[in-house]
């Protein structure tokens, strides 16, 4: 059945690909992105002229963005069926170098910026008693890598939102459920939101530490080459729970062929301490 599906960040990478693969397959998509006028000119044009597709203004950095390009949405086809959180920035740099000032701004998008499309999307959907979000968190919010902490921090964050609200959502009938992509090729590397900005304190981490950098850099990219990482497997993957039968969605998937399997099941062997939590603090009824 086709939905309304509204997806942020969709001028490259993951959103560009999850807003042609979901309209391909029928549904109706609303691709959210800034610039649309601006430095996104080129990719705003290339999705509209696709069928089943709208590209909105949408900034998730601004409430008020985020709320005219929701409202827009409403008015044009009276619901939401899903929301799709993409929008996203990283950097890399030595953790104490980096200003609080600095690590804001990846908070205000990967974090906040979450926090604000809940708020506006979450009303028309319990008064339908229906909707799914999903939220494309990271690998990196299962396990803190070295070299990009304040990233870890918001997709840490992200994860806690989606486990805490999906308690409170529940009697609206509304599902909020998470991807976790391991490395891939896109071009979220070349937006870094936050960057090392005490260069008198990357001085004194020295040469080696700085070594250690850009060899986790390369890692990366040399495991993304050995295990041919496809964009395309984490489209399949958002295609696969939006076919889901409602209740029946997992609350994790990670997509990634690089750790062999070890990050799902780390992620599903917590799930019986979650319950247990909830049970013996008294808050399995939510």
């Amino acid at each position: 059945m086709s939905k309304v599906i509204l997806i942020t960040g969709t001028s490259t990478g993951f959103g560009k690909l999850f807003t042609k693969t979901l309209a391909k397959e029928g549904h109706r998509v609303i691709a959210g992105m800034r610039g649309v006028n601006g430095k996104n000119a080129e990719s705003a044009k290339e999705l509209n002229a696709l069928d089943n597709v709208e590209v909105v203004e949408m900034d998730v950095t601004s409430e008020i963005s985020v709320n005219s390009a929701v409202q827009t949405t409403l008015k044009k086809y009276g619901h939401i069926d899903i929301l799709v959180n993409n929008a996203g920035v990283v950097g890399f740099g030595i953790t104490e170098a980096v200003s609080v000032d600095q690590m804001k701004n990846i908070f205000d998008v990967n974090l906040f910026g979450l926090v604000r499309t809940y708020q506006a999307v979450l009303p028309s959907m319990r008064e339908r008693k229906a909707g799914l979000i999903v939220n494309i968190t990271s690998g990196f919010g299962l396990f803190a890598a070295p070299f990009v902490v304040p990233y870890n921090m918001t997709k840490f964050g992200a994860e806690a939102l989606t486990e805490g609200i999906r308690h409170e959502l529940r009697p609206f009938n509304i599902e909020t459920v998470s991807i976790l992509p391991g490395p891939f090729p896109t071009e979220i590397g070349s937006k870094a939101g936050f960057g090392p900005d005490k260069q008198d304190v990357v001085d004194a981490y020295g040469a080696e530490t700085m070594k250690s950098l850009e060899e986790f850099g390369s890692i990366m990219a040399g495991k993304i080459e050995e295990y041919k990482m496809n964009n395309q497997e984490v489209a399949d993957a958002l295609s696969t729970l939006i076919k889901m039968k409602d209740g029946t969605r997992p609350y994790q998937t990670v997509v990634n062929r690089i750790a062999e399997g070890v990050d799902q099941e780390y992620a599903d062997s917590k799930q019986p301490y979650k319950d247990g939590m909830m049970k013996n603090m008294g808050w399995g009824k939510f």
